[in-house]
């Protein structure tokens, strides 16, 4: 209890609640089956033989001998025959059968488990100013990121086992382009984009070289500054390849859900929707938005608007609404893709020729077969959005008030004394070894990694997620919109 105390409680209620209420109130099913999307049925072979104008009732496929064998021949109609495809709401029991669906209701509910778990422990925290406690809700939003990961890799992997499509070129031409990128990026100062990655990865080093001299080991630096960078940038690319096709995805979505949209604010909302991380971008960069705020270019005294607490903090409240908005926005994408189905069917209506009826009937069920999985492109980058900016505030040391105070970031070098562990509860010897042991292991790391190294490393990788959603729904929506043969 006394590394991590009243938290483990509120995680094993959270492990409860998942065991035994979710099942019954699952938020991911909600988003789909709340009766406001309807997906496109496939006709049945009856209907579009009717429609095409073969209403005989003897034999359904014309057969013919092939060295005494009868060979069946599919029945094919006419693609411009005047079909139009009934529609149904999406209840639970129709996404039983939906690819991805354990995968998507899982990282849905997991996140939002993980978040009332966070919400708990800051208000813990804000009240309770625990010291010498482990934050647990760093743990949960680490595990929540690991799966939408997990699932963006799952997702790519299928568009590598395709050998007739160019989703593998596609995959990997986007992977080395954010690998220079990312190197591109790593090597601008702080002057333009402020991360604070240099300053955060010195302070590592140092703290690092202290730490290894009091263990009486050499003093070198763990890694150097060009290693360091080289596998950031690795991992960089790999972030980017896994987030191309959600936001190609997203590009023809939000074309689709604005001629869609018939109220203005609707529209209004998607633009900013689709614009978000463009916004989340420019937090970033010092000359268009901080050096406003810091030195405004109004009259002769340069009196900064904010603090840089407070403009840190506005910043990552901009995320989170934007995060948010996304979201809300999600049932509009949503039905715009189902809708493709009936798209489908009309630009069928526009080419010449026959179609066998198993292959319509195949193209329009597998748009709602994959909601899915497209669901889980829009939830994922939206996940890893948010979780890498609750990590930011709080190992980066941030502060949620709109007025906080200046927050100092001491770096204290020197391993704990035996004062700290004396203020431990009473317990069995062997529990309060171990508990000695856990905090003497935390204060070490916490020695060495340093929330202005955490403050680096998380800026540039929420940073990095939104720059990668941006530049692949930008080309995205470049190529739909231009590149796509109506």
């Amino acid at each position: 209890q006394g590394v991590i105390g009243i938290q483990l409680v509120v995680t094993m209620v959270m492990a409860s609640v998942m065991q035994k209420i979710i099942p019954h109130y699952s938020l991911a099913r909600w988003l789909l089956c709340n009766g406001s999307l309807r997906w496109y049925q496939h006709p049945t072979e009856e209907e579009l033989r009717i429609l095409a104008g073969k209403q005989q009732k003897g034999k359904s496929k014309k057969d013919r001998k092939y060295n005494g064998h009868i060979e069946s021949k599919p029945l094919t109609i006419p693609k411009d025959i005047d079909l139009h495809l009934e529609t149904k709401s999406v209840t639970e029991m129709d996404t039983l059968a939906l690819h991805y669906f354990p995968e998507y209701q899982w990282l849905v509910d997991f996140t939002v488990a993980a978040t009332v778990v966070y919400l708990v422990t800051e208000v813990y925290y804000n009240f309770m100013k625990p010291t010498q406690e482990m934050n647990i809700s760093i743990v949960w939003c680490l595990l929540v990121l690991s799966f939408a990961i997990k699932v963006l890799f799952s997702l790519t992997t299928h568009y590598f086992k395709v050998e007739d499509g160019g989703e593998r070129s596609v995959c990997v031409t986007f992977g080395f382009f954010f690998f220079v990128k990312a190197m591109a990026v790593l090597i601008v100062t702080e002057n333009y984009l402020e991360f604070g990655l240099e300053t955060g990865f010195t302070n590592f080093s140092d703290s690092a070289m202290q730490f290894l001299e009091k263990q009486g080991l050499e003093s070198q630096s763990p890694v150097s500054k060009l290693t360091f960078k080289f596998f950031l940038a690795i991992f960089c690319s790999l972030i980017g390849a896994f987030l191309t096709f959600p936001g190609l995805r997203l590009a023809q979505m939000h074309l689709d859900a604005l001629n869609l949209a018939t109220e203005k604010i609707t529209q209004i909302l998607l633009h900013i929707n689709f614009l978000a991380p463009l916004f989340m971008v420019l937090l970033w960069v010092k000359p268009i938005t901080k050096d406003y705020v810091m030195n405004p270019p109004l009259g002769k005294e340069n009196i900064p608007l904010m603090t840089e607490a407070t403009f840190d903090t506005l910043r990552l409240w901009s995320i989170i609404l934007l995060c948010a908005l996304r979201l809300a926005m999600m049932r509009n994408h949503m039905q715009a893709y189902l809708n493709l189905a009936q798209k489908c069917v009309d630009q069928l209506k526009k080419e010449a020729g026959r179609i066998s009826t198993v292959e319509l009937q195949k193209m329009v069920a597998r748009v709602f077969y994959y909601l899915c999985v497209i669901a889980l492109q829009y939830v994922a980058p939206l996940v890893m959005l948010l979780h890498t900016t609750l990590l930011l505030k709080t190992l980066g040391n941030h502060s949620w008030g709109i007025y906080p105070e200046m927050i100092s970031l001491p770096v204290d070098n020197s391993l704990p004394s035996n004062s700290v562990y004396s203020e431990l509860p009473s317990a069995d010897g062997k529990m309060k070894v171990t508990v000695t042991q856990i905090t003497v292991a935390l204060s070490s790391l916490k020695t060495v990694f340093t929330p202005l190294l955490f403050r680096g490393l998380l800026s540039f990788l929420t940073w990095w997620i939104a720059a990668c959603l941006f530049s692949t729904s930008l080309f995205g929506l470049f190529y739909h919109q231009y590149l796509t043969v109506a």
